[in-house]
């Protein structure tokens, strides 16, 4: 079977610079490797779609596929996690490979590994380190609502703020099987956008979505608000000094 390289709209256009902490390597690893394989195995793409919106016990064609991928010894939640953020990559592989075709920039971090390291069951760490401000954490959902919002030209951005609030509350307000079924819907909707869906930082907050859903919920809508508010701030700059330049008018 030949591995392909992952599309670069897969994961975020802007990357940031600082390393990334060993949790999000580790889910990273396991997101490329699922990747490669929907890209480059339909078979594969077939059985892992299969599994949308489905629990553990009803996604046997996901097993043959992705079962060496996953860490063992992890609870229930946590491969469900897994299978769920597989089974939405499978999804929307075509679309992103697709996408990918008109790319130019390819994502070389993403390229770094090669397949058969990145078919390697993931390990990520269980904690950070207490001092992590300077990792790269990646990019939430709720960065990735606040970018289909100021995409939209016009006034589709007013509507489209709506739809994206709406969407991101819902799902702060699910318990883990509630999530499960909201979230294939909205990562619909952002892909619909040509949005990117960094599908590691997804997979960590789904993985820590049992314990600790309000630290998730938190981080989703400050990243949506901040991006949004500081677009305001910025298109109100540019107003402002629009007004300054503008020559005025002398009066008899």
């Amino acid at each position: 079977m030949t591995t392909v390289s992952p599309p670069a709209a897969a994961l975020p256009a802007q990357r940031s610079a600082a390393p990334t902490t060993p949790r999000l390597a580790g889910y990273r690893r396991f997101t490329t490797a699922v990747l490669c394989l929907s890209e480059s195995d339909p078979g594969a793409r077939s059985a892992l779609r299969s599994g949308v919106r489905k629990d553990l016990d009803a996604v046997p064609r996901m097993h043959r596929v992705i079962a060496h991928l996953v860490p063992p010894h992890t609870s229930e939640t946590t491969q469900r996690a897994y299978y769920a953020v597989a089974a939405m990559i499978a999804e929307q592989a075509r679309r992103q490979q697709g996408a990918a075709a008109d790319d130019t920039a390819p994502d070389t971090a993403s390229q770094s590994e090669s397949p058969a390291q990145n078919q390697q069951a993931a390990a990520p760490a269980l904690a950070e380190p207490a001092d992590d401000t300077a990792r790269d954490h990646g990019t939430s959902l709720g960065a990735s609502f606040a970018v289909a919002v100021l995409t939209g030209p016009g006034r589709d951005r007013q509507m489209r703020r709506g739809t994206a609030e709406s969407r991101l509350n819902i799902l702060c307000k699910q318990q883990v099987s509630g999530l499960h079924r909201h979230l294939p819907a909205s990562v619909r909707y952002l892909r619909s956008l040509d949005v990117p869906v960094d599908w590691a930082r997804l997979l960590q907050d789904l993985v820590d979505w049992p314990q600790h859903s309000g630290r998730v919920t938190r981080r989703w809508l400050q990243d949506f608000y901040r991006r949004c508010q500081e677009d305001a701030r910025r298109q109100a700059d540019r107003a402002d000094q629009n007004d300054t330049h503008e020559p005025t008018t002398a009066v008899d």
